[in-house]
């Protein structure tokens, strides 16, 4: 069994439409930090959702509905720490309003 520490999601900011950001290709990924700093001036909502392979994102996997991130707020999404992400699944946002949210994740990719 291989396990590589890396950068799940390069600091970039969220799109204000449903975006994949990571996608697990082989083995398991297991999610220990996710961040989203608001870097404009009124506040941003994000949804994060954990889809499985050949679904869409819907209720049944949505992680984190609509969390308002406050001007110079950095929200660390306790909800997605320790999450397992099997093969297939992908981690999905959708923020209220594009180039206001920078996200960035870390993890560890599981594979035998």
């Amino acid at each position: 069994m291989a396990v590589v520490v890396k950068t799940l999601i390069s600091s970039k900011q969220a799109d204000n439409v449903l975006t994949e950001q990571y996608s697990v290709s082989t083995g398991r990924t297991i999610i220990d930090k996710f961040t989203a700093t608001n870097t404009s001036a009124s506040n941003v909502g994000i949804n994060v959702y954990l889809i499985p392979a050949g679904s869409a994102a819907a209720d049944s996997n949505l992680i984190v509905d609509t969390r308002i991130v406050v001007p110079n707020e950095t929200y660390t999404f306790p909800e997605l720490v320790g999450q397992v992400l099997e093969a297939g699944v992908a981690i999905s946002t959708n923020a209220s309003a594009a180039a206001s949210l920078t996200i960035r994740a870390s993890g560890r990719e599981i594979t035998s």
